[in-house]
């Protein structure tokens, strides 16, 4: 049966193929925590395509495994599938149709999953962990683009074993993002790569990076028509980068903000700095929001140069968000990212706080967005155990 059929055997309300549920994760807000979150820290998220009726989630994690939710009318999240990788899966993605889900690891594999028949196939080989993958759909062709720790950037034929093309980039893949007909690839050392898609992948720009510390995520942003115009790029230091690719004015055009510090007052209370972990934009207003290690959430208007909401602090860092298709939701895990080393010390048997204890957690939040950026938060109650969070958002003009 379909994955997307009537029924299921993956079983509905707090319990399902995941396990049970708990409800000793942290959440000052009273957001809704998706059912039967991965056992492991989680590394991404994503929202099914608007080609898809209903919405559906893809949450990858430091479990190996990948996993589907269906979330309902009512607010109620149902675990429908999974998939495993024989190491930890770093991104995911969707084919445009929503008929398939797209998954890269660590294994130094990448995956197609297909919902309907609920099998899943190797796609892409590098020599070492893919860090990023997106699905590319252009008029003359379609194709999957990896970015890999070993400093390339392959594209897939999803039906040859062979990749497409391969372009050499000078550092390993950090982050990525992907809006027809353009590509940005952030890598180690501050590098900057704009790629454009069209007829044929090929490198258009190498750009300074307007950040002086290393790059933690990026995402396109769209112009009012609807063309992708810039990014926004996000470090370990608790900043962000809006950056045009042509813009009219650069000196005054292109700027950066601080996010993800704590309020330090002076030399004795010195400010706490958080990594911005990863940055959505509306799909419909344009506003983007910002996760950091800090366990906060915020929105901002960047064409105001304003912040529209903090959330309050969660007691674990937020590791990833997305939006869906028509910005009425937002997703957000709540997960350890070892950022503080514990595993690490762990691992060569130093004493520290059992890690299995944490908790990942997936929420739903609703609140009423005005138009004039007035937020009324409304909360449901539901049930979960584990790190991923999850939001809903309604926006109302």
């Amino acid at each position: 049966m379909s994955l997307f059929g009537t029924s299921s055997s993956f079983g509905t309300g707090g319990t399902g193929v995941f396990g049970s549920t708990t409800t000793d994760s942290h959440n000052p807000m009273k957001d809704v925590e998706v059912t039967s979150p991965p056992d492991d820290s989680i590394s991404c998220l994503a929202f099914s395509p608007p080609s898809l009726p209903g919405n559906f989630l893809i949450g990858g994690s430091w479990a190996n495994d990948v996993r589907c939710w269906e979330v309902q009318d009512n607010g109620q999240t149902v675990p429908k599938a999974q998939q495993m990788h024989t190491g930890p899966v770093l991104d995911v993605c969707w084919s445009d149709d929503g008929s398939k889900v797209f998954t890269a690891s660590c294994d130094k594999t990448a995956k197609m999953w297909d919902l309907n028949s609920n099998q899943a196939m190797q796609i892409a080989q590098h020599d070492g962990p893919i860090r990023t993958i997106h699905w590319i759909k252009a008029p003359n062709y379609s194709c999957v683009m990896t970015g890999s720790w070993d400093k390339t950037l392959k594209f897939w034929d999803t039906r040859s074993p062979n990749p497409m093309m391969s372009l050499q980039m000078p550092e390993r893949c950090y982050c990525a993002d992907v809006v027809y007909p353009m590509a940005v690839v952030a890598t180690a050392e501050r590098g900057l790569i704009v790629y454009q898609l069209e007829n044929q992948p090929s490198e258009f720009r190498r750009i300074d990076s307007p950040l002086k510390h290393q790059h933690r995520c990026v995402a396109i942003f769209k112009d009012k028509q609807n063309k992708p115009t810039g990014f926004a790029l996000g470090s370990i230091e608790g900043r962000v980068a809006i950056h045009y690719i042509n813009p009219p004015n650069p000196a005054k055009d292109n700027f950066t903000f601080k996010c993800h510090r704590s309020n330090g007052t002076n030399t004795t209370t010195p400010q706490d700095i958080y990594a911005v972990n990863a940055i959505a934009f509306h799909p419909v207003h344009g506003t983007l929001a910002t996760v950091g290690s800090d366990g906060r959430f915020s929105f901002w208007d960047k064409d105001a140069r304003t912040k529209l909401k903090t959330s309050e602090q969660l007691d674990q860092p937020i590791t990833a968000c997305c939006f869906n298709h028509n910005g009425n939701i937002f997703a957000y895990s709540s997960s350890y990212d070892w950022s503080k080393v514990e595993r690490h010390l762990a691992w060569r048997g130093v004493p520290c706080m059992d890690q299995s204890g944490g908790h990942r957690v997936l929420w739903m939040h609703m609140f009423y967005w005005s138009f004039f950026f007035y937020y009324t938060w409304l909360s449901w109650d539901y049930g979960l155990r584990s790190p991923v969070l999850f939001s809903v958002i309604t926006c109302c003009s």
